[in-house]
């Protein structure tokens, strides 16, 4: 490991940092691992950003240090920050290109670089295909046909609940049994069916050279236990800095203990109080014990000093983790203006909730706040639905996250299975697709043509597909050829494809300038390969397949689910139904570690906000019954998290029915069903006098 020149040590970074920031920038790898904590808002990106600036003005050459970051975004962020602070040191000019970072990129980003070159160690073919999400569920659901699974008179896991079973086992790492009982309890039954399922879908995926998602960790997992490529892997790299250290799953934290011995040279980053991805297989026990696990214990810095959000904000968020069964002790602060306390807004009901937050964003817009500036934030994409509702009727323009991506929609996936095909002959979801393109070409001739193993030479396609059958076989030719460079094989892909796009889509001009975005893309990454492989593993935001027509307004109002807003900020946050049932939600409140997790979901939401912030509880809900009896409202109280040590740091409000919202039905005077009287909700806010 190489290690900094002492002369270095107290040598300031040319960004200016704060002095917790210093002292993790600074911390000597002789001295062992580093933890660093770092709240919400805390500057942890600039931190991460000058300790690789650090290393490398310490002696440490750029290319035997690796950054492992959760998104693609984070990642090119980490690059730019990086360059523009080396390129400071060096006093070069401005216009110069900064130094790239080798080894900079998601988990599974930097796990396709690494099997692409110790590959064959594992038995895995170099020209192996990755296959996206849609890809995979579509090859789980052609196992599971192919398996009898479909069939019979027991109910059978979808295909794609099937994948979501099988990504969780392999993330985790625990037995098939356990996690079923756990998660999928209906399953549990067909246990044994699922096991041989997966075998089936192993097979499939080796027989066509194929890796999943979930099999680019797994795969360099194997690599790590292997003691020849382990230990290339290992000197490869003198320092590993982990980006969102409470993200990783039990494949990652591994992987990232695997990297080095007893955790030398690492520097990981994270918050456990924004732990908000079990669902993926995530765990806030591998930031917990992240220090005892490395030997010798890794130190633990905290990043408190927060840069974004007002006290008044902070000491709500404080007091809400106050209360956290576990977790690093932490007090965020500000040297901010105090500003506004974050209100509680109680409404009657979702609809009066719904006009209450268009009437607050359309007010603070007039006095000059962007709608831009402004999100709506819910624990799940339901609960936006009357607001959806709303702002149609009052047509505020706005954008929800998320919704398909980009190499979901259908022309992208085309396009993308060319390449594929022509990087792996072997990969019968892309020769399908590609194939099936071909005016003429039905399902018994595509399927013919795997069943030959995909092989073009000997396929005799359908005399009416023949004349697009050889136009499609010279395309592979001339990919496969690497006469045309990258990124000209795209442009020919596209050359090719267009006119099919026309002919099986009537918005084909939007879908055009879709394609014309991802050879924008395209021009950014080596080759074919790497290009084919990054998209699948992290690719960007759809356009027309998302939002629909193009925005023709100069503003529009976030809305978002609060995982998908994390790592964001706005000047004011709006926050639906913050009561129990909806946060925490109802299928959260099995295990104390679930609730837990909600808590931390509030957290999450409440620290997006810079100056104001507000939080909506509305008392009544509307229920269509399943059982005939008609429908009724219930009752909900306010969430459990609202303790009255949190709820002093709030002003408490009530929104009365607007006389513009929408009719909503009759309230009752109670419950039908329980017989319990309308809940005076601003009482129990309120606590005993």
């Amino acid at each position: 490991m190489s290690t900094p020149r002492s002369s270095a040590i107290h040598r300031a970074p040319a960004l200016e940092l704060n002095a917790e920031q210093r002292a993790a920038v600074a911390h000597d790898p002789a001295a062992g691992p580093l933890l660093v904590v770092a709240g919400a808002g805390t500057g942890k990106t600039a931190m991460l950003a000058a300790r690789v600036a650090w290393l490398v003005r310490s002696g440490v050459e750029l290319r035997r240090i690796l950054l492992v970051t959760f998104s693609r975004r984070a990642a090119q962020e980490m690059e730019r920050r990086v360059g523009r602070l080396l390129l400071e040191d060096l006093g070069a000019p401005a216009h110069l290109p900064p130094p790239a970072l080798p080894w900079c990129g998601t988990f599974h980003a930097v796990a396709a670089r690494v099997l692409r070159e110790e590959a064959p160690f594992i038995g895995l073919a170099n020209g192996f295909t990755v296959l996206d999400r849609g890809d995979a569920e579509d090859l789980m659901g052609i196992a599971r046909q192919r398996a009898g699974l479909a069939e019979g008179d027991r109910r059978f896991p979808l295909a794609a609940t099937c994948l979501a079973i099988h990504s969780r086992q392999v993330n985790t790492q625990r037995p098939l049994a356990d996690l079923l009982a756990r998660a999928w309890p209906w399953c549990a039954e067909r246990e044994a069916d699922l096991a041989r399922l997966f075998e089936a879908y192993g097979a499939a995926k080796r027989t066509q050279h194929a890796l999943d998602y979930d099999d680019l960790l797994l795969a360099w997992w194997h690599l790590m236990r292997t003691p020849a490529p382990a230990a290339r892997i290992r000197a490869r790299f003198a320092h590993v800095l982990v980006d969102e250290l409470q993200d990783v799953n039990r494949l990652q934290a591994d992987l990232v203990h695997a990297l080095t011995a007893g955790g030398a040279g690492i520097t990981a980053v994270g918050d456990d109080a924004q732990a908000i991805y079990a669902f993926r297989g995530a765990s806030v026990e591998h930031i917990l014990g992240f220090a005892g696990r490395c030997k010798p214990p890794a130190r633990v810095l905290r990043l408190e000093r927060n840069y974004r959000s007002t006290p008044a904000i902070l000491a709500a968020s404080n007091a809400l983790m106050a209360d956290a069964a576990e977790g690093f002790a932490k007090q965020l602060w500000s040297r901010r203006a105090d500003g506004l306390r974050p209100r509680l807004a109680t409404a009657a009901d979702e609809a009066t909730q719904a006009a209450g937050v268009a009437e607050a964003v359309l007010a603070a817009r007039e006095t000059g706040l962007a709608l831009r500036r402004q999100a709506v934030l819910f624990r799940s994409a339901p609960h936006a639905a009357a607001l959806e509702y709303e702002l149609l009727r009052r047509r505020i323009p706005f954008v929800k996250y998320g919704g398909l991506r980009f190499f979901e929609s259908a022309h992208v996936k085309d396009v993308l299975a060319v390449l594929r095909w022509a990087d792996n002959p072997s990969a019968a979801l892309a020769a399908w697709r590609a194939a099936r393109l071909v005016p003429g070409m039905g399902p018994a001739a595509a399927r013919r043509l795997l069943d030959g193993g995909g092989e073009r030479a000997r396929f005799q396609p359908p005399r009416a597909a023949a004349a697009g059958w050889r136009a499609l076989d010279a395309l592979l030719d001339a990919l496969r050829g690497g006469a045309l460079g990258w990124p000209g094989e795209l442009q020919a892909v596209l050359d090719w494809y267009r006119p099919h796009l026309e002919r099986l889509h009537a918005d084909a001009r939007l879908r055009w300038a879709d394609l014309q975005q991802l050879l924008a893309l395209a021009s950014a990454h080596a080759g074919r390969e790497r290009f084919v492989t990054e998209l699948a593993l992290d690719p960007p935001a759809a356009s027309s397949d998302e939002a629909g027509a193009p925005l023709h307004d100069e503003d529009y109002l976030i809305l978002s689910t609060i995982h998908s807003a994390k790592g964001q900020e706005w000047s004011a946050v709006h926050l639906l139904n913050v009561v129990d049932g909806c946060l925490p939600a109802d299928l959260a409140a099995g295990s104390a570690a679930e609730l837990e997790e909600e808590r931390r979901l509030l957290y999450v939401a409440m620290t997006r906000a810079r100056d104001q912030l507000t939080l909506w509880a509305p008392q009544r809900f509307f229920v269509t019954q399943q059982r005939g009896w008609g429908d009724r409202h219930v009752y909900a109280l306010p969430s459990r998290f609202l303790t009255p040590a949190v709820l002093e740091h709030f002003d408490l409000d009530s929104c009365a029915p607007a006389t513009a919202a929408p009719a909503a039905a009759p309230a009752a005077p109670q419950d039908a069903e329980d017989g319990a009287p309308p809940v005076d909700l601003m009482a129990l806010l309120r606590g005993p006098a």
